[in-house]
């Protein structure tokens, strides 16, 4: 052989030496990525390649599957697809899946190998689809929708023993059928949404997060208990009525100029919400105390996923005394979700036990087989079932005396918490109304709520957290609680 030729000969072999070692990387080293990546279309193919497996509320699905024409055989339908966007999300065939949607992705397209049988796993085809079965009770959902109406905001129901969800609401919302296919109508529907001012893809139960207002005064009592600042609720404090912040000149006084709170006990600065004692309070405890009960209670936690993960209540720090004073009464830097709340109020309803909240039950095979299921679990003791117990009793009569009074429900022990946070530059804006509750029936049976109404129709001076968000608790602890036949 010539020297040309033999120089050819191996340059040709090197060539095919090369393209081999860079198939085997690509086969091996990037193989599940490339399967994976959204825009390989044969992923979309082989996803919506038959009917998608179900998410159930109640026994029931709240999604189905309908063929189309076209490469992709299927797409996804939604019932009543406002109503259970805050927890299905949505599966769109061009524009990928969020929430419970997204997270049981392989167990809802068949994909999921504990799914197949020996022959499937063999011959590497996909299997039948499995089913999510969430938490969810339909008729809290329902309540909590309803009871929102048109009002901008959020509400989150929980079982206080167990911390199952059952029910969150966003308001407004979003049918995600609307775009779960590939169609001119499809992409029209998702533009739409896209630029739609009032965001109502934005889950506010779990993605949106506000300052508490008054509602934080009873994590802020917490403190105060747990730390032997105070030995009951029933003792009296030290608080001066106007208070004067500390290191300034400006005076707090409280929404009622009438209420008694000048040293008033934690039982009646809640039933009358005075800003004067817990802004002290907190000075008092200082913020590194209401801190670490704001973290036990939740707060500051950025891995907090029920699967799908919540945003981060932020208790603030390195403040100065003035600004401690504020987040007394849940202002200046405090920021809570909807669900974050509710966490609280359900502490205190489990005799200061908070269980972790979720929402998926368990994941079946498609035949009621459990493929996993989820177990409940403690997330911290978030105070002592004495604290637990006094909070219990003087929610009660914010419930039975105070500012929550629509929340009352016959036959029913309530207890809650009234919340009107300010916001805007300079307080310009309409305040966001709040309400934190729980409802116990007797015989283990409780429900936690926490409601948020962060625009309404209603007058400036009319917002209240008792008599927006209130009634909308009400109704959603009635249905929790109607199989107990109160």
């Amino acid at each position: 052989m010539n020297k040309p030729l033999r120089r050819a000969s191996v340059f040709s072999l090197l060539l095919v030496l090369a393209l081999l070692a860079w198939v085997t990387y690509v086969q091996l080293a990037r193989g599940d990525s490339l399967r994976e990546d959204p825009r390989n279309a044969r992923v979309a193919i082989s996803e919506y390649a038959g009917p998608l497996g179900d998410i159930i509320a109640g026994g029931k699905p709240v999604t189905g599957s309908a063929a189309t024409k076209g490469d992709l055989k299927y797409k996804r339908t939604y019932t009543d697809g406002k109503l259970w966007a805050p927890i299905t999300g949505y599966a769109s065939q061009s524009y990928g899946s969020t929430q419970v949607e997204a997270l049981e992705r392989q167990v809802l397209d068949g994909s999921d190998s504990r799914l197949k049988n020996p022959l499937e796993a063999v011959t590497r085809e996909r299997s039948k689809p499995g089913d999510v079965i969430t938490t969810i009770n339909p008729a809290v959902q329902k309540a909590a929708y309803e009871g929102l109406g048109n009002k901008t905001g959020a509400a989150v129901a929980l079982d206080p023993t167990t911390g199952a969800v059952l029910g969150m609401a966003s308001t407004p919302s979003y049918d995600p059928g609307t775009f779960a296919g590939s169609s001119t109508a499809d992409q029209k529907a998702w533009t739409a949404l896209q630029k739609d001012d009032k965001q109502p893809m934005l889950n506010r139960a779990l993605r949106q997060t506000y300052p508490p207002g008054s509602t934080f005064k009873v994590l802020v009592a917490a403190a105060a208990l747990e730390n032997g600042l105070y030995s009951s609720v029933d003792e009296p404090t030290k608080s001066p009525d106007p208070y004067r912040l500390p290191g300034t000149v400006t005076d707090m006084h409280n929404e009622n100029r009438s209420a008694p709170c000048e040293n008033a006990n934690i039982r009646t600065a809640l039933q009358y919400s005075c800003n004067t004692v817990f802004a002290k309070m907190a000075v008092d405890l200082g913020q590194s105390k209401v801190a670490a009960e704001a973290k036990k209670l939740g707060f500051d936690d950025a891995e907090l996923d029920i699967p799908v993960r919540a945003a981060k209540s932020t208790y603030p720090s390195g403040m100065n005394d003035s600004q401690t004073a504020l987040t007394g009464m849940g202002q200046f830097d405090v920021t809570a979700t909807p669900l974050q709340m509710a966490m609280v109020s359900s502490a205190i309803a489990n005799d200061g036990k908070l269980m972790t909240p979720y929402e998926v039950d368990r994941t079946t095979d498609g035949s009621a087989s459990a493929l996993d299921r989820t177990s409940a679990k403690t997330y911290s003791q978030a105070m002592s079932r004495h604290t637990a117990s006094e909070l219990q009793s003087a929610m009660r009569t914010v419930v039975d005396q105070g500012t929550g009074t629509n929340a009352k429900i016959s036959g029913v022990t309530v207890g809650g918490k009234t919340g009107t946070a300010q916001h805007g530059e300079n307080n310009s804006a309409n305040p966001y109304a709040w309400f934190i509750s729980y409802a116990d029936a007797g015989g283990g049976h409780k429900v936690a709520v926490a409601v948020v109404v962060e625009d309404s129709d209603a007058a400036r001076a009319d917002i209240s957290g008792g008599g927006l968000a209130g009634p909308i608790a009400k109704s959603m602890m009635n249905a929790a609680l109607a199989d107990t036949g109160s």
